[in-house]
């Protein structure tokens, strides 16, 4: 027993030594390793070392900070922090990172300071948005959060963290079209992560309650509808006057595709929008179906697209390759929200 005790201890020491030893690059490459791993006390002392070797090091000084915050030793994380948006070169991790911080030991007030300052400096950081918006929420300021969480996707139209917290709270309050736009926009823009799987229902859902009766309508009327929305609505119960009940994956996709059909004639041109650009490029190139059964399946029938892949190979192996391949991306001046 005496003898397993001290080649374990000669192992912990080992790995000690081996974590603090090194280049800069090194040491931080095994810190964030050791982050990875839950061993935060090694991680913090690895970069300590790593920050003797390189003191000015703006990288170095983010990854300590937040090693502190993994650490949940706020005030030493409060304390790196600070020196970092001293700096000349703080970037907006710099600020995020601080503001952690400050989130973790609900320091709300300061940490609206802090991410006021970084959006005089970075005015159009959907990451600082985002956070400002968290933050908002967890001091309980839900109409702040949301206006930060729509300003962040109208300023940085491709970070996907706006849209995700956007549609779940409109899908909370039951705001069905912008639950819907922003749920799709988010999953071509974050297509396989956890939030994908939680995004996927809530978008299915959205979808039978926009087509619930007299709720298409409702939207059309709500004072809170933009004029894009009125027209988005007006498409959707066209298609939906022509479209059966919504039970299936097929009954979607013959929906989208009549919305799809109507708003190319007129609205397209109008407003241009990234997401009905590729449905529409998915339609013309016999990919549309596969999509929808990836989109909704997990929340209609889990096994639907299992059995849908192997019943259109030519088409899944089609899609798959599209998905592999390419990359959402949504342009500025596509944002058409605002009341």
């Amino acid at each position: 027993m005496k003898k397993i005790t001290v080649i374990l201890l000669g192992i912990l020491i080992a790995g000690s030594v081996y974590a603090q030893s090194g280049s800069p690059k090194q040491l931080q490459a095994n810190a964030r390793t050791l982050m990875q791993q839950g061993d935060f006390d090694n991680a913090v002392k690895a970069l300590e070392s790593a920050r003797q070797q390189d003191p000015n090091s703006l990288e170095l000084l983010r990854d300590l900070a937040y090693a502190n915050f993994l650490k949940r030793d706020f005030a030493r994380s409060i304390e790196i922090g600070k020196m970092m948006i001293d700096r000349p070169d703080a970037d907006e991790q710099s600020y995020q990172v601080l503001g952690m911080a400050y989130k973790g030991i609900a320091s709300y007030k300061e940490a609206g300071k802090l991410y006021r300052a970084a959006l005089k400096k970075f005015p159009n950081s959907g990451v600082i948005y985002n956070e400002y918006a968290e933050m908002s929420a967890m001091d309980k300021d839900m109409d702040q959060a949301i206006s930060l969480w729509e300003k962040g996707i109208e300023m940085d139209a491709s970070y996907s963290s706006n849209y995700y917290n956007a549609a779940m709270y409109y899908a909370r309050n039951q705001n069905w079209i912008r639950a819907i736009l922003y749920g799709e926009v988010f999953l071509n823009l974050e297509s396989y992560t956890g939030r994908t799987a939680e995004v996927k229902p809530v978008l299915y859902n959205a979808y039978k309650n926009l087509l619930a009766p007299g709720m298409l309508s409702a939207l059309q009327n709500a004072k809170s509808s933009t004029v894009f929305e009125k027209d988005v609505l007006a498409s959707f119960a066209k298609a939906a006057a022509s479209t059966k009940e919504i039970t299936s994956v097929e009954s979607l996709t013959a929906l989208r595709t009549q919305f799809l059909q109507d708003w190319a004639q007129e609205k397209q041109k109008k407003y241009p929008f990234r997401l009905f650009e590729h449905q529409q490029s998915l339609l013309k190139d016999g990919l549309f179906e596969a999509y929808n059964y990836w989109l909704f399946s997990p929340a209609v029938n889990a096994d639907n697209l299992k059995n849908w892949e192997n019943s259109h190979p030519k088409e899944a192996a089609g899609f798959k390759k599209f998905q592999d391949s390419r990359v959402f991306r949504v342009p500025a001046g596509q944002y058409y929200f605002a009341s």
